[in-house]
């Protein structure tokens, strides 16, 4: 029987299911940050971008998923958020993907698909604009590319419990724990304007694509996610029923079947 934490009351209280032990892990130093990884299991790799505020342990319950279907998951915390550092430039999401791609370099990854989740999927999409080449699909969950596509923030619950979630995770993971407030502020700024592609540059992503959006998303209105699916030529609109933005926690089965059917389709 799935298990469901719908309304992230398991979430609040204990985070995501614990990662497994790895010996593959690091830093890697980029363009006046220290990005950290991590990689488990063997296979094609998969590539999991968290959203904003979080970190690679909001992936707990899909990396055992991967790795047991034969995949190599790889983590990176973004840039300032989990282990990451940052330096003091404003955050733009394409910094973000030139940290993705230092990543790739160092641990020798030619091309991979990328699973990306909020900020993480505007990231992969990037990607998969500016270094076609080492993107082999993108599952694009939950996420706009201009501002049209978002609603109006209107604070919830479930939202609430994800945020004290976040502000404890980065008090125990950051090298500067003390900073939540500071960093919250940042990576808002960096919303305000971004992302912001057209049309015209989403025409030009010529690799297979997923727009996942959940039935009751708070932040991404259905119809962004209808036009994405339209303006993107190799892309595929995935509904996910009885969940939100949160997905990947509140049903993880659910997701992980998607995420395996895509995977399965592109990597076969």
């Amino acid at each position: 029987m799935e298990s469901h934490d719908d309304d992230l009351k398991n979430f609040e209280a204990h985070g995501a299911a614990p990662l497994p032990l790895t010996s593959d892990q690091g830093f890697v130093d980029h363009d006046g940050a220290r990005i950290w990884y991590a990689t488990y299991g063997s296979g094609s790799p998969v590539i999991l971008l968290h959203g904003g505020l979080g970190h690679s342990g909001n992936w707990g319950y899909q990396v055992s998923t991967l790795v047991s279907s034969g995949y190599r998951a790889v983590l990176i915390d973004s840039r300032g958020h989990g282990r990451s550092t940052r330096d003091q430039r404003p955050f733009t999401y394409e910094l973000m993907a030139s940290d993705v791609l230092a990543v790739m370099d160092a641990l020798q990854l030619e091309k991979t698909v990328v699973v990306g989740w909020s900020d993480g999927a505007c990231i992969a999409l990037i990607l998969a604009m500016k270094a076609p080449e080492r993107v082999a699909g993108v599952f694009f969950f939950g996420c706009n590319m201009d501002p049209s596509g978002t609603k109006e923030f209107e604070p919830t619950p479930i939202v609430d419990r994800c945020f004290r979630r976040h502000a404890k995770d980065y008090a125990d993971l950051s090298a500067t724990p003390d900073q939540f407030n500071v960093f919250v502020e940042v990576v808002g700024q960096m919303m305000k304007s971004e992302p912001n592609y057209s049309s015209g540059d989403l025409t030009h992503i010529n690799v297979p694509v997923a727009i996942v959006q959940s039935e009751h998303d708070e932040f991404i209105k259905p119809e962004h996610a209808e036009y994405l699916a339209r303006s993107i030529p190799a892309a595929e609109l995935i509904i996910l029923s009885g969940v939100s933005h949160f997905a990947p926690l509140q049903r993880p089965e659910q997701f992980n079947g998607v995420m395996g059917a895509f995977l399965g389709k592109v990597l076969s």
